[in-house]
C-alpha cells in the first residue's frame, strides 16, 4: 500500500514536471527543442516602406541654409607697425661675438608689439540669414549678414573696409563666390556700431536635391585696413652715381 502510494506521486510529480518543461520551451522561444514558428518572420511578407522622396512642393520651397565657418565670424584692423632704428652697439674687437650681439639687438628690435594692444577696431558677425524665389531653372538668393564693431585700444575714427565673403557650393563645386569689401563709417568711441550687409546678386542653378550649402563671413586673404586715413608712403632716396 505504501508503495503504491509512493509510486501514484512519483508519476504525478514527473507528470508535472513534464509540463513546468514544455511550457518554458514554448516560452524560450527559438531555441532548437521546440520550434512553433511563433516570432518568425513571414518571408512572403512585403518589405518595410523605404524612405519617402522629397516633393516637388518640398524642393520648391527649400532655401539653401546659411553657415559661418571657423575662423571667419571676427576681423581686426590693427594701426601699423612702426620700425624701430637699428640699435648700434659698441664694438668690443671680437668681431664673432660683436656680429652675435647685434643680431641678438634687431631681432629684439624686429619683435612686432602685442596684437590686443594694437587692434582699431574688431568687427564681428552675429547673425546670418537668407531668402529665396525661383525663376526660369535659377535660385536667386539674398543673404544678409549682421554684426557689430567695438572700438579697440588704437581706436581713431573713420571708415572700416570689411571683406566679406558670401559662396554657394554643391558638395565640392563652388556655384557662387564673391567677396565684398563692405565698409561701415565708425565715429563712436565708447559704443559698437552696428551693421547689416545683404547679397542680393546670388544666382545659381536650381538645385534638384535638398544638398546646397551657403557661407558667409570674413576673408582673412582680403587687405585688412582702415580706408579712412591711409598710411605714409616714404620715398626711396635715390642713390648717387658718379
Amino acid at each position: 500500500m505504501a508503495f503504491h502510494t509512493f509510486s501514484g506521486r512519483f508519476f504525478a510529480g514527473l507528470a508535472l514536471t513534464g509540463f513546468m518543461l514544455a511550457a518554458a520551451g514554448c516560452q524560450s522561444g527559438d531555441n532548437g527543442i521546440l520550434n512553433l514558428g511563433i516570432g518568425n518572420k513571414d518571408p512572403a511578407a512585403p518589405p518595410p516602406p523605404q524612405d519617402p522622396k522629397i516633393l516637388a512642393s518640398q524642393l520648391r520651397a527649400y532655401c539653401p541654409r546659411v553657415t559661418v565657418r571657423d575662423g571667419t565670424a571676427f576681423f581686426n584692423t590693427y594701426v601699423n607697425d612702426v620700425q624701430k632704428p637699428r640699435p648700434k652697439l659698441k664694438k668690443t674687437g671680437d668681431a664673432a661675438q660683436d656680429a652675435a650681439a647685434q643680431a641678438e639687438a634687431d631681432a629684439a628690435a624686429a619683435a612686432p608689439a602685442e596684437d590686443s594692444a594694437r587692434i582699431i577696431y574688431q568687427a564681428s558677425i552675429s547673425d546670418v540669414t537668407r531668402d529665396c524665389s525661383r525663376a526660369d531653372g535659377q535660385l536667386t538668393m539674398k543673404i544678409a549678414v549682421a554684426g557689430r564693431i567695438v572700438p579697440g585700444p588704437k581706436f581713431s575714427p573713420g571708415t572700416i573696409t570689411m571683406p566679406i565673403r558670401t559662396a554657394v557650393m554643391h558638395g565640392t563645386d563652388v556655384l557662387y563666390s564673391q567677396i565684398h569689401q563692405y565698409q561701415v563709417q565708425v565715429t563712436d568711441p565708447s559704443v559698437a556700431t552696428q551693421f547689416v550687409f545683404t547679397d542680393s546678386n546670388i544666382v545659381v542653378p536650381e538645385p534638384t536635391a535638398q544638398d546646397y550649402q551657403a557661407y558667409a563671413g570674413y576673408d582673412e586673404t582680403a587687405p585688412k585696413g582702415p580706408t579712412g586715413k591711409p598710411g605714409k608712403t616714404r620715398k626711396k632716396k635715390r642713390a648717387a652715381t658718379n
